[in-house]
């Protein structure tokens, strides 16, 4: 596969020399107006990990060069290709090795008798029939031999194909004759390498040909003697070739990129956090294709031939579906699906193609925290950043929506709609009074309706002239308050579980007397708003599932409800938008399915982990399997959750052979005789044996064999190109 083919697939661009930019001309996304500033934490000052440098001896251009192949979707780029029809019929396990060479044998034996006797035959007739015409010299000679040719065309024709001679050639001859053929090219005279027939021969690429075109040599000097010195990385490579693709048509723009190759080198258009790579990767990863390897298909009849013994991995294009991990704990989610999945995002983010939130635990392994620029740690003393509690969102609707979605409980989602309005009322009517969103505790006070926070806001609207607007507003409220369904004082005591000393900073903060209506504080943390997918940001938000569980699950649904929201309404689309989810079981309601389905033309996606189905609501599972692309089996699920994975993979046609053995009672007196000594002899009777071959429907994996057949380190994955191209159930190895 060509460098630039590999391009060609790579989605999103890359950040300029100066900041984070708009999209090139001509993109959907420049006509649209720009966003307004997101509120993107400040890099702090003293981060020990910030300007993390490229891995050492990397070899730049013999990664760029080496052969790659596009076929199908979940294919490593790297790895084996998949195989051919003649491959596929070569490796078949139906015909044994020594059944197939004593086939061939016999029939060569037989084929060569045919030809003496025959070829003894013919040539006696021809010389009776030719002898007169053209007497016994070389025309009788020459005609003679080509009759031989033809008989013996015709008797490889027939048993060869019988013997099925070509399999042996491919299977037995063909590999030793292509090892022959490579050892005596490389021992030409001057060590000049001679192409091998069929054989890929990759070609040097120069890592840096885009920019030649476009610039001075002196320009590119620092980064050539980088190259050769191995100091470039794949990051870097693939972060200055995009950001090229991005201010390519902007003179000015291109003329700081330039200037800043030159002065730079490969550490040019580094991404904010100063990081040109990741410390401790542990994936392989191509980011070339923008593809993470998860691991191999095994040699199974349960696999696909045309799959079977290539590496999978996933990309974008393959992520942009959503995948769905179901599996006991233990069983290799996080390790093996997890993080790798949040390493190669990672690395996209530096290379300025990704942005990605990471969700889970504050004990689960999802990588170090180098690894992300944000990290949000509610509970622990050394988290620098805190959460918006509204997304950022632009509407005080839409970020009530999302706050209330996140506090219900699932028993009391049936209240969801009154939730929304009771804090529509407060939200909407603060920020119009103070210009800010309301604190934790402020709005567990409205909420409760407590009289000085209530007169507070009143008199706030008053001094703004917005209290006619809003009259109604309050007013409602206050009716509906201390009422039966009333989810007032609900919602307050949810919050409560946030507003703990613990939490401290870590959410908007309340504020008293004039600091209600200025900025932030000096000891308040800046908070991270989801809008900001915008930019390559990489985000681990931790959860205190030990200490605060039920607070960890408030923060959880918030996080990912604002994910969706926010990523489904990017302005600017250029960057893929990623999410992992390490437990989801208390994050997926009806909202979080809508939003899922809505990822897949957002260029965004998400990766969903779960112990057991029997974790979501029964009229939940068939729905989220239907939102996502990808779903993924591990080793020791329930039948009932295997259940809903063998209907949703469906049924394939498979020949099915029936054998019925009955005893052995034909012949006359002598055969009998001779059946019945056997029979002594061996200690069981003879049967005769008949065979039924038919097409039938079976399932490709049954509830029984998810559950009960699954090898540890193994794992069933099928996936979904967002294009709809679908990648079957395969049995991948994921150790390695």
């Amino acid at each position: 596969m060509s460098l630039e083919g590999a391009r060609e697939r790579q989605a999103g661009q890359l950040s300029d020399p100066e900041s984070y930019p708009p999209p090139p001309s001509g993109s959907s996304a420049a006509a649209r107006p720009a966003p307004p500033s997101a509120a993107i934490p400040p890099m702090p000052s003293a981060r020990p990990h910030a300007g993390a440098p490229p891995r050492p001896g990397f070899d730049l251009v013999g990664w760029l060069s080496a052969p790659r192949h596009t076929g199908a979707p979940g294919v490593y780029g790297l790895g084996p290709a998949p195989r051919t029809r003649h491959e596929q019929q070569d490796a078949d396990p139906g015909v044994p090795g020594w059944k197939l060479l004593l086939r061939a044998l016999l029939n060569l034996v037989v084929a060569w008798e045919v030809f003496y006797y025959l070829g003894s035959i013919v040539s006696a007739e021809l010389h009776s029939l030719l002898m007169p015409y053209v007497g016994d010299g070389f025309g009788l000679t020459l005609t003679t031999w080509l009759v031989d040719l033809g008989e013996i065309a015709l008797l490889v024709k027939l048993f060869g194909g019988m013997g099925r001679w070509p399999l042996v050639w491919r299977r037995y001859g063909l590999p030793p004759a292509r090892a022959v053929a490579r050892r005596l090219a490389g021992a030409t005279e001057g060590r000049v390498a001679i192409p091998v027939q069929g054989a890929a021969q990759p070609q040097p690429v120069d890592p840096w040909r885009e920019f030649r075109a476009l610039a001075h040599p002196e320009d590119l000097r620092l980064v050539d003697q980088q190259t050769a010195q191995g100091l470039v990385a794949d990051v870097d490579h693939q972060r200055l070739n995009r950001a090229l693709e991005c201010v390519r048509h902007d003179p000015e723009r291109l003329t700081a990129l330039l200037d800043a190759v030159r002065d730079h080198g490969a550490a040019a258009c580094a991404h904010p956090s100063g990081a040109r790579d990741l410390a401790g990767r542990g994936a392989q990863h191509d980011l070339l294709l923008r593809q993470v390897l998860l691991g191999t298909a095994e040699d199974v009849p349960k696999n696909p031939a045309e799959y079977r013994g290539t590496q999978l991995a996933l990309d974008p294009v393959l992520l942009g579906t959503s995948l769905l991990a179901v599996g006991p704990a233990g069983t290799g989610k996080t390790a093996r699906l997890a993080r790798p999945v949040a390493e190669a995002l990672c690395l996209q983010a530096l290379a300025g193609t990704a942005a990605v939130v990471v969700v889970g635990s504050d004990s689960a392994d999802l990588g170090p925290d180098s690894w992300y620029d944000v990290v949000i740690a509610p509970g622990s003393a050394h988290s620098r950043y805190g959460l918006d509690l509204y997304g950022g969102a632009r509407s005080a609707d839409a970020a009530a929506a999302q706050l209330a979605d996140a506090l219900l409980p699932d028993e009391l989602a049936r209240r969801a709609d009154s939730a929304r309005q009771a804090l529509q009322q407060i939200v909407g009517p603060f920020r119009a009074a103070f210009g800010r969103a309301p604190g934790v505790r402020e709005l567990s006070l409205l909420l409760r309706g407590e009289p000085v926070a209530w007169e507070g806001l009143q008199d706030a609207l008053h001094a703004a002239e917005q209290l006619e607007e809003y009259r109604h507003e309050l007013a409602q409220r206050e009716r509906t308050r201390g009422q039966a369904d009333d989810p007032g004082v609900l919602l307050a005591d949810r919050l409560a579980l946030l507003d703990r000393p613990a939490f401290a900073g870590c959410f908007n903060p309340s504020r008293s007397g004039r600091a209600a209506v200025s900025g932030p504080q000096p000891d308040e943390k800046p908070l991270f708003a989801m809008h900001a997918l915008d930019h390559p940001l990489r985000v681990r938000v931790k959860l205190p599932e030990h200490s605060h569980p039920e607070a960890a699950r408030i923060m959880a649904r918030l996080a990912v409800g604002q994910f969706l929201h926010a990523a489904g309404i990017r302005q600017d689309r250029s960057l893929f938008a990623g999410l992992v989810v390490d437990d989801a079981s208390t994050v997926i309601d009806a909202h979080t399915v809508r939003g899922l389905q809505r990822l897949r033309g957002a260029h965004a996606g998400a990766v969903l982990l779960l112990r057991t189905l029997v974790d979501l609501p029964e009229a939940l599972r068939a729905p989220l399997f239907g939102a996502v692309g990808g779903r993924m089996a591990f080793p020791g699920i329930a039948p009932w959750d295997g259940t809903l994975f063998a209907e949703t993979w469906g049924d394939v046609w498979v020949d099915e052979r029936d054998v019925t053995r009955a005893p052995d009672t034909s012949g006359g007196f002598l055969k009998r005789t001779w059946r019945g000594a056997r029979a002594v002899l061996e200690g069981e009777r003879a049967h005769t044996e008949s065979v039924t071959t038919r097409r039938v429907e079976r399932r490709r994996w049954s509830p029984s064999e998810l559950a009960q057949v699954l090898p540890g380190g193994h794992a069933v994955l099928s996936l979904t190109a967002v294009d709809g191209t679908p990648v079957p159930p395969l049995l991948v190895d994921l150790r390695g």
